[in-house]
This record gives structure tokens, C-alpha cells and sequence, in this order.
């Protein structure tokens, strides 16, 4: 077995060599598609299994619920508080009463009026991370450091 780390920037990966794929082979992937998290997505077109990876937020609007990747929105069958309580250790965190971000989508965090913070994120988009919540990030980029 080997491991090799890449940079922040570059995208993590798991590949493996094989003469055959075997129960024990196929054990090992099902094993890290758990691991990295999947869920399903609704769109009118039809179901579609979002990698966790891929999601830069979710937002509960009205009753329903929302994962916005890149470029696409898709319906879940969640609430945002299921949601956040089974993939808080993919570093998805609540920034809001409606809203949930994934942590690693965040590119930059800008402090605004009210004790409020603005998120940019990798796809341009910019969220509000309210003002009840500002502590609780800051604990968690900097590794409980204050």
C-alpha cells in the first residue's frame, strides 16, 4: 500500500490496482464511496447521485430543500437539520437558519455590518454567514485556536 499527499488545491483521489476486480476489490470501493458520501438529487429530468464533494451549499427554502453545486440546483429529500446532523464530519457546517455550506467550497471570508461575515466561494458566489453562527466558524477554521 502506498499513500501519496497532494496539495489543498488538488483534488483527492483513490485509485487502485488490480488483476481482477474480486468481492474483496469491490468490498474496498463500496467501502470508500460510503466514506466519501453520496446522496440523491431531484431534478425535473430525473434523480442524479450527487458526490458530497461536488455540493458548495444547501438551503432550505419554504418546505423544501436544496443542494446547489457549480452549476445546478437539485431538490433533496431531507430536512436541512437531518442534513446537517448525518454529514457534519464531511465539513458541511450551518451558517444560517436555512443555510448550510460545505467548508471546503469556501474561498475567502470578508467581516461585514452586524457582526455578520461574507463567504466567497469557488464557483463566485457569496453567501452570509449570520451573526450567531460567526464563532462557531471561526472555532472551526482555525482548529478551536483563538
Amino acid at each position: 500500500m502506498s499513500i501519496e499527499k497532494v496539495k489543498k488545491w488538488q483534488d483527492e483521489q483513490v485509485i487502485i490496482h488490480c488483476h481482477k476486480v474480486t468481492d474483496e476489490v469491490s468490498s474496498i470501493v463500496g467501502f470508500i464511496r460510503l466514506a466519501e458520501g453520496a446522496l440523491l438529487g431531484y431534478q425535473d429530468e430525473g434523480i442524479t447521485q450527487l458526490s458530497l464533494h461536488d455540493i458548495f451549499y444547501i438551503e432550505a427554502v419554504e418546505s423544501r430543500v436544496f443542494a446547489y453545486t457549480e452549476s445546478q440546483v437539485y431538490e433533496l429529500k431531507t430536512k436541512l437539520y437531518e442534513f446537517e446532523s448525518a454529514y457534519a464530519q464531511y465539513r458541511f457546517f450551518r451558517c444560517s437558519k436555512s443555510m448550510v455550506v460545505n467548508l471546503m467550497k469556501i474561498d475567502s471570508v470578508n467581516p461585514m455590518i452586524n457582526s455578520r461575515l461574507s463567504a466567497k466561494l469557488f464557483n463566485g458566489e457569496e453567501i452570509i454567514i449570520s451573526r450567531q453562527y460567526v464563532p462557531g466558524l471561526k472555532q472551526v477554521l482555525t482548529g478551536g485556536v483563538q
